[in-house]
């Protein structure tokens, strides 16, 4: 099948390399010309593990390209997958999206195929609608369909995702469904060869294909990810109750995970959520519930709750050390979450600021977003070359992205480095193993896990 997506972001990227796997002709289309050579040259806009490779495995199957007619002419199913990042009320900017839907709409008049448009950014509910309107406005309701199809994908494992999805939801007429099923048949059908890139988890059968209305589909993608972000909020929540009566958040999320109507994924106490979705999607929820008429209470308090828990890192550091005014504090991790290099949202920024406002010198490591981080950073700000520098000599170590490269860390060396090895892990992150020696203080788990700095000082 001949498919054109357009944007070249996370979600854009990853559907193109996949539709190119399952061997579809695939046009990718964005309006950065820098970003459409660089794709051509194979060099990736962000980092996502496995993409590059599968894009060079599949690279007779895929094209990168600028707005075009051909670009539409050419398609059978065309994906829009552009940024609708948040305005300050916190409603979606919908502007990319309609600007690449007339500049296609405009293409299409002279194709006479039938097309289906498929909306894969995160949109407000009736936005499919108001692309009808736009289509009838052109007398294009003949030819040209919408549906929405919302992606479910998690950044570092996007890949992973959208072959093995847990479902695939469809929002749209009879017709739209049947192609959108002859499009995704080797992903819902499990029929391709896994790449070595991703392979099919053991015991995967496939997701299940559910066809719906669109304005269902629209509002899904919102609850599915405000439902996780409270599940997040949740656990931060209790953990904060554990530190002040004596409990183990780990044992708690444990047992409670255990009932099968609650589920042990996302109960993980830490420092809060970030990242392009979570942030975006709570508070554009919670504009779409007021804008008619609803007063969303319990999304409104999980957003109130993950933006204070970012810094309670901060309170737990100045108990330790009291004044931080001067004291070399490590920060390790900038990106939201492993596997990724992406910063929007990351709580290392309200943490990195704070510290600077209380006078504390900061070095800074990430294994993969550094470059990224030194154009957003104050100058202040010391970007160590590895975590051994940023380590060295210093009063505190805040784990605030649960890289590999921090949670196996030998306790020796980090004695050895650090002028008092106290270590506030913002992920509950490291194991008994790894903390031997070490001042160490978690998440919900207090100082349960300090091993022999107490007896040796």
């Amino acid at each position: 099948m001949k498919v054109t997506v357009i944007g070249t972001g996370y979600v854009g990227l990853t559907t193109a390399v996949s539709m190119a796997y399952l061997e579809h002709d695939v046009t990718c289309v964005d309006v950065d010309e820098t970003k459409i050579k660089q794709l051509d040259l194979g060099n990736m806009p962000f980092y996502e593990p496995g993409l590059k490779e599968l894009i060079q495995l599949r690279q007779d199957y895929l094209r990168f390209v600028t707005p075009s007619r051909e670009a539409v002419e050419h398609a059978d199913v065309i994906f829009f997958a552009v940024g609708t990042p948040a305005n300050s009320d916190g409603s979606p900017n919908l502007t990319y999206l309609f600007s690449a839907v007339a500049e296609t709409l405009d293409f299409i008049r002279t194709k006479n195929s039938p097309t289906v448009l498929v909306n894969k950014s995160t949109v407000p509910v009736g936005t499919a609608d108001q692309i009808d309107r736009k289509i009838k406005e052109v007398g294009l309701e003949d030819r040209v369909k919408v549906t929405s199809n919302p992606e479910f994908l998690r950044q570092g494992r996007a890949i992973q995702d959208t072959l093995y999805p847990d479902r695939i939801v469809v929002g749209g007429d009879e017709y739209s469904s049947k192609l959108l099923y002859e499009l995704y048949a080797g992903i819902a059908e499990q029929s391709f060869q896994p790449p070595m890139q991703a392979l099919r988890p053991v015991g995967y059968r496939g997701p299940e294909y559910i066809v719906v209305d669109r304005r269902s589909a629209e509002l899904a993608k919102y609850a599915a990810n405000a439902y996780l972000a409270m599940k997040i909020s949740f656990i931060n929540e209790i953990a904060n109750v554990c530190d002040r009566v004596g409990a183990d958040v780990t044992h708690v999320a444990s047992i409670i995970g255990k009932d099968s109507r609650i589920g042990s994924s996302f109960l993980q106490a830490g420092i809060g959520y970030g990242g392009s979705c979570f942030p975006k999607d709570t508070r554009a929820l919670r504009f779409i519930a007021d804008t008619n008429g609803y007063d969303f209470k319990l999304l409104s308090a999980v957003i109130e709750v993950n933006q204070s828990q970012k810094l309670i890192m901060l309170e737990k550091l100045q108990d330790r050390l009291g004044e931080l005014s001067g004291k070399q504090i490590s920060v390790l991790g900038l990106s939201f979450k492993p596997g990724t290099d992406d910063l929007r949202e990351a709580p290392s920024f309200p943490i990195i600021h704070a510290l600077l406002s209380q006078g504390a010198k900061v070095r800074v490591h990430d294994p993969v977003a550094m470059d990224k981080a030194m154009s957003l950073l104050p100058e202040s700000v010391h970007f160590a070359v590895s975590a051994t520098e940023a380590l060295f000599n210093a009063d505190a170590a805040l784990i605030v992205t649960e890289w590999p490269e921090y949670t196996s860390l030998d306790p020796k060396d980090v004695v050895s480095l650090m002028r008092r090895p106290l270590i506030i892990d913002g992920r509950n992150a490291l194991q008994a193993a790894n903390i031997h020696g070490l001042e160490y203080e978690g998440i919900g788990i207090g100082s349960k896990r300090n091993c022999e700095y107490a007896n040796m000082h």
